[in-house]
């Protein structure tokens, strides 16, 4: 399960039994972070991993999650490992779990409908029962090694009604809960079936995170409207006894370190050969993840319009595409990749000469660095989700660029970094027109406005990195106050529990 370079050999530890491994003295309180996966010690650091650096930095810290392993028939084993000042805690999730649990409910029916596709959500009883049942079993196990005075912190939906299960087991600990997608409108949560139970768990929690400011009052709203909560003097909301703060976090990147990749010399190298590629004509960047999410078929659209709109930029432009495949299991994603690949394939064929591909569409995983060289010589990015939480792909972007001599940022006014990249040109990723005159805009735009642009940018990356995000949500988690509530709220729980 851990990688073979372990600094401690992993144990076993049964539920009941108090792990030495939690068990820390000395200054700031611990934080157990509470994830679907944790870093892997022989593996590249995922993006939770690299956002969470600095809040793991200098304070002892356990990071619980699951395994990666999906026996048949899982035990309720945890395994321990320490790196540094942190304990990695993983258990594993039975097959027929995983399935309905991540596959099935978090995937097939959240994941779509919190990016506002419930067409596209599919939903069983079964995979409720084996979401509920794997955030029970996260609280069964994780349980044991949380200490009275630790920061709890939650992430994503996955595990939504996680804080709920924990006060259940009497855990009265601050819960954080921090969602990396969009919360949806009030009208589309109102529609996903369990939607009750999803409630009280963000409600079981002290301090409730989100990405942007409509997230945020998305969220709210649907508390005061449809769950009978209320907004208290203090800015809190109450709902069924528990009382919780919200507010947005927008997450950011360590910008200087990104930009330091894209000036290392083998990236420098790989940048050189990408301008050559292009033989003097400016490169367009698209970098996504396949999903419906991301605006892709609605992208390529946008550059069908742009050349029969503006003939003259055919053969003067064009658009390398990397999008790596996700998901390839749900039926959704596997459609999408066809109806991606015709679209491009119609556009090329309409529009190549001898020696020019309107789109360049890359299917696979690209390393980090080559997206860095790209995301350099790139004369613009088009950063356009029909629906996003944040999106640090426009963040790096524009982390990547010559101060001197920028690119412009094409950005959905879906994606929750709109509401702080305001240098971007934000467009409607709807519209195929509007968009495609904001490219045009960009292959012209004169060198003093990209500056200024670039500059407004820069300026938010610097004063919003990912050591803000995590310091401002853990320091306001720390203040929260528990003990004037923590009693009512697991009566709340008991009495919820009794009622289903």
């Amino acid at each position: 399960m851990m990688g073979s370079d372990a600094q401690t050999t992993p144990e076993t530890r049964s539920q009941t039994e108090r792990p030495e491994a939690a068990i820390f003295s000395g200054g700031s309180r611990r934080l157990v972070v509470i994830s679907n996966r944790v870093p892997r010690g022989d593996g590249p650091p995922g993006g939770l991993a690299v956002a969470m650096k600095d809040a793991l930095k200098n304070r002892e810290s356990l990071w619980f999650g699951w395994s990666g392993e999906s026996p048949p028939e899982a035990s309720d084993d945890v395994l321990t490992e320490q790196r540094g000042q942190t304990t990695f805690a993983v258990t594993d999730i039975s097959a027929d779990d995983y399935a309905g649990y991540y596959e099935g409910f978090a995937n097939r029916m959240l994941w779509p409908a919190f990016h506002y596709r419930l067409d596209l959500s599919r939903y069983t009883e079964s995979d409720f029962e084996a979401y509920a049942r794997v955030n029970e079993q996260f609280a069964e196990r994780v349980a044991p090694f949380i200490e009275p005075d630790d920061l709890i912190w939650i992430h994503d939906y996955h595990l939504i009604p996680l804080a709920a299960e924990l006060r259940a087991r009497g855990v009265s600990n601050r819960i954080g809960f921090f969602s990396h997608i969009p919360f949806p409108s009030p009208e589309i949560f109102h529609a996903i079936p369990h939607k009750d139970r999803l409630i009280e768990g963000l409600a079981c929690c002290n301090l409730v995170g989100f990405q942007s400011a409509r997230d945020r009052s998305n969220f709210e709203r649907y508390v005061c409207t449809h769950a009978h909560g209320f907004w208290r003097s203090d800015g809190r909301i109450s709902v069924d006894g528990c009382i919780v703060r919200s507010k947005a976090y927008p997450i950011g990147i360590d910008a200087e370190d990104f930009r330091q990749k894209a000036l290392a010399p083998e990236v420098a190298e790989k940048a050189d050969a990408l301008v050559r590629a292009a033989a003097g004509r400016k490169i367009m960047l698209g970098v996504d993840r396949m999903d419906y999410s991301k605006g892709l078929p609605e992208r390529v659209d946008a550059i069908e319009t742009l050349f029969r709109r503006y003939p003259e930029l055919v053969g003067q432009c064009q658009l390398i595409q990397v999008a790596p495949v996700s998901r390839g299991g749900v039926e959704a994603y596997a459609n999408l990749r066809e109806r991606l690949e015709t679209a491009v394939g119609h556009v090329n064929g309409e529009f190549s000469t001898i020696d020019w591909t309107p789109i360049r569409f890359v299917a696979n995983a690209v390393p980090r660095e080559e997206v860095a060289a790209m995301m350099r010589v790139a004369s613009l990015a088009l950063v356009t989700p029909l629906r996003d939480g944040m999106n640090l792909v426009a963040k790096e972007y524009v982390a990547a660029q010559d101060p001197d001599d920028p690119g412009v940022l094409i950005l959905s006014e879906f994606a929750g970094a709109a509401e702080q990249l305001t240098g971007a040109l934000v467009i409607n990723p709807h519209n195929p027109e509007e968009q495609a005159r904001a490219i045009s805009k960009a292959l012209v735009m004169p060198r003093d406005e990209r500056v200024e642009r670039y500059r407004e940018n820069r300026k938010v990356l610097a004063e919003r990195d990912s050591s803000w995000w995590s310091s401002s949500f853990l320091s306001d988690l720390e203040s929260a106050s528990v003990d004037d509530f923590a009693a009512e709220l697991l009566d709340a729980v008991d009495t919820v529990r009794m009622a289903e």
